[in-house]
């Protein structure tokens, strides 16, 4: 069975000598915060080290990098009693360099229902001793805050812990009874219903109340085990419905569980109309506020519990449910339910946190896709994609890397992530995983759900590791893609294999596949050194070169992989802050944070494309042509490759037709040469280095040949969309027939928040700045209606 569920910081030039308590910014003696380093967290919540962490933020108070001020922040706004974000970053006029930052309270802004604008901030600012320091604060607050020392994560509030639940615990609820019926013969206050598991003996089952309006549980989660466990009883199964918000906060206020059969989205399904809905009252409590109890199919026999499972029998479903899962049990043949044994640690304890921020994430965010393994009753794998990571993948997903480096040590949670390169040769998320192993059908389902989510986007070229079922994956789902193995593991193997081998052979073997021109030239010479050093017997030898096009450079320059070095580790997107060490409780707060770095680092980068400008080294048009079209990143790749291709040589060595080749060699280096092939037909351009079907720049031997040919601009074909400035918006528009209507509207809304928040925040940074902002809004709607 599968289940399946389908503040943006912007740059302000101004500089301001007064705080925001009304006086002018003071210049106290620098006060040294605390090394982040010294910080420890302790499983509590709470923090080592009470001095050190009872510190105030105060103007003056300096730090070593803005990440420590961040810190600092957080643990203060931990122990105070609320959380905070990463708001405006300032940049210098002079060179673009960020300037100063400003970490504010969670409730800052009013773009979300939970937020009241909320003014509590500092704002840290670099000094040219490298040095940061708090130049303006606010501590006052419009709402309430927590208890000093609750746990309150500064980026993401995690709910108290929970006690782990293997996804068929969940599946399999228990059977009810009310309180009064307890041992101790204690009557239940309210008629609120608690749960406690029964002990079998014989038939073993305790009769259940009728579910009716006005019957009240202390959590969501018990009613819907007793409405689980009274549809069992009955001969129904239940799937979780809609949920509903308050306006004010945001806040769950009630939800529906229903009947399996409800909706037509499945042929499976009749639009049965049986459901219960439960209300969230002042007391915290949940009350049963609407209710159907009739059914428009027959009703199945009550639950048959068995012990063995055929394979052959599994049946996956898979639906997207706006929010909430799904969780239908397989079925046998005889149509009896089965309830299945509990196998993977994910399920038991990582799957109930990873679902509770997955129904969050899905409620803020309509393109959030997350799909669940569960084999045998137990969940396996678990996947997920924001709206963003989806959208990114329409426009960057040519080129994926499969990080699973949490296999390099002993590991706490098998965490791994697709991750691509975008316009400015950032890395970015496409999608994050919980793999249960290392077997071929497991990665095949991570493949296929992740081709599910990205709108069925195939990628050109994979980076993965070697494994056997890892390649047989990639193969079965992703047929004509090159598969380039990952190099920590080539390093690796080739410590483990090359330390017996002699000095001698080592260097030749270097030699072999980093210099290696031409693939006759390196058969030939790994043919030799083998022979040389009698080696044909190796059996490690031997698989490496069966494989070589996955790994020897020679091989993977003509396939397109973005620029990514080729036997260079890759290195991962979340770096230390989340890996395979991370604990279940950090995880989720960790990964949030990362995420945002990321994303506001790419931030950076577009603002910088858009609003700064490169310098010219010549005259040539064609490199006003790029400076005007490519990201600052690429621009400078192009730029080294057209200043260097002045140091070249072009000789025509042939002419026939409309086809010419030339002999392209560095002045004065007799060994750096390349041919280049044009064709005048279409001015098609092939170079024997293959700078553009590696990275998708023209390379400066190319270059030579346009200028002895006079072409003055690059010919559009030369020009992949994925490195233009607005990339974006051009990837967007192709993508009007390759995706679904929804998910189009998924992607233009995280394209048009993402716009209008670009707006918003530069727009409340002055007056002048809001009257602008606000002008260009209304004209701009002007034309929309």
């Amino acid at each position: 069975m599968e289940i399946d569920s389908g503040s943006t910081h912007f740059t302000d030039f101004r500089s301001s000598d007064t705080n925001l308590n009304g006086g002018e910014c003071m210049n106290p003696m620098v006060v040294n915060a605390f090394p982040v380093g010294i910080v420890h967290v302790i499983n509590s919540g709470n923090v080592e080290s009470e001095g050190d962490l009872r510190m105030e933020p105060s103007v003056g108070l300096e730090f070593n990098s803005s990440d420590e001020a961040r810190d600092f922040y957080g643990l203060y706004a931990m122990r105070v009693g609320f959380k905070i974000r990463t708001g405006q970053l300032y940049r210098s006029r002079r060179d673009g360099s960020v300037s100063s930052r400003r970490f504010v309270c969670s409730k800052e802004g009013f773009q979300l229902n939970s937020r009241t604008g909320c003014p509590a901030f500092i704002r840290v600012q670099r000094r040219d001793s490298g040095k940061w320091v708090i130049d303006q604060i606010q501590k006052d607050h419009n709402h309430e805050l927590g208890l000093e020392g609750e746990n309150n994560s500064p980026v993401l509030q995690q709910k108290p812990p929970v006690a782990p639940k293997s996804l068929v615990e969940v599946l399999r609820r228990p059977k009810v009874k009310l309180l009064g019926q307890i041992e101790n013969g204690g009557s239940s206050p309210s008629g609120i219903i608690n749960f406690k598991r029964q002990k079998r003996g014989g038939d073993g089952r305790q009769p259940l109340p009728e579910p009716y309006t006005g019957l009240e549980f202390n959590t969501a989660n018990e009613a819907y085990e007793y409405y689980q466990s009274y549809a069992e009883s009955v001969g129904f199964r239940v799937r979780i419905g809609q949920l509903f918000r308050s306006k004010n906060d945001g806040s769950i206020t009630s939800r529906r569980f229903v009947c399996s059969k409800e909706g037509f989205q499945h042929p499976s399904r009749v639009g049965c109309g049986a459901f219960m809905r439960i209300k969230k009252k002042d007391s915290g409590s949940w009350m049963v506020d609407r209710l159907n109890k009739d059914h428009n199919h027959d009703l199945g026999e009550q639950t048959v519990y068995v012990n063995k499972f055929s394979t052959a029998s599994k049946k996956f479903i898979e639906e997207e449910t706006n929010g909430m899962v799904s969780m239908d049990l397989g079925e046998m043949n005889t149509g009896k339910l089965i309830k299945r044994s509990r196998e993977s640690k994910i399920g038991t304890d990582w799957y109930p946190v990873l679902l509770e921020y997955f129904q969050t994430r899905q409620a803020e965010d309509t393109g959030f896709f997350y799909s669940v393994e569960v084999d045998n009753g137990s969940c396996r794998s678990v996947f997920w994609a924001d709206g963003r990571s989806r959208y990114s993948c329409s426009q960057f997903g040519d080129v994926v890397i499969l990080d699973t480096s949490y296999r390099k040590s002993n590991y706490v949670v098998p965490f791994a992530t697709f991750v691509g390169v975008n316009h400015h040769k950032q890395p970015v998320l496409l999608g994050s995983a919980l793999i249960a192993n290392e077997s071929k059908e497991c990665f095949t389902w991570l493949f296929q759900t992740w081709f599910k989510a990205m709108s069925c986007c195939r990628p050109k070229s994979i980076i993965a590791d070697q494994d056997m079922a890892i390649q047989q994956a990639i193969t079965e789902v992703f047929p004509g893609a090159h598969h380039q193995f990952s190099s920590w593991q080539i390093r690796a193997k080739e410590r483990e294999n090359l330390r017996s081998m002699p000095i001698e052979f080592r260097y030749e073997y270097e030699k072999c596949i980093y210099e290696s021109q031409t693939t006759v030239e390196f058969n030939t010479t790994w043919n030799s050194l083998v022979n040389k050093y009698n080696l044909k017997g190796n059996a490690w030898l031997q698989q490496m070169y069966d494989k070589r096009e996955s790994w020897v450079p020679l091989y993977l320059r003509g396939k397109f992989f973005a620029g990514i070095p080729i036997g260079e580790t890759v290195e991962s997107f979340f770096g230390t802050q989340v890996n395979g060490q991370t604990p279940l409780r950090e995880f989720i707060p960790r990964y949030e944070q990362g995420l945002e770095q990321c994303r506001e680092d790419e931030r950076k980068e577009d603002f910088n494309s858009f609003n700064l400008q490169s310098f010219s080294q010549t005259k040539e048009a064609i490199e006003e042509q790029c400076r005007r079209l490519y990201t600052f990143t690429i621009f400078k790749i192009f730029q080294d490759e057209l200043l260097q291709s002045y140091s070249y040589i072009g000789i025509k060595t042939y002419e026939e037709g409309t086809i010419c080749r030339y002999l392209v060699r560095r002045s004065g280096h007799e060994n750096d040469k390349h041919a280049v092939t044009f064709s005048a037909v279409n001015l098609s351009v092939n170079c024997s280095c293959q700078m553009f079907e590696f990275e998708g720049v023209v390379c400066r031997h190319v270059l030579k040949v346009f200028k002895l040919l006079n072409i003055r601009e690059l010919p559009s074909q030369y020009i992949l969309p994925r490195w233009l400035r607005n990339a974006e918006y051009r990837i967007l528009c192709g993508a009007e027939s390759r995706v679904s209507s929804q998910e189009l509207k998924a992607f233009m809304i995280w394209s048009l928040r993402e716009t209008a928040c670009k707006y918003v925040e530069c727009g409340t940074t002055s007056v002048e700045k809001y009257k602008l902002a606000y002008e260009i809004m209304r004209e701009g709607g002007k034309r929309l209606y």
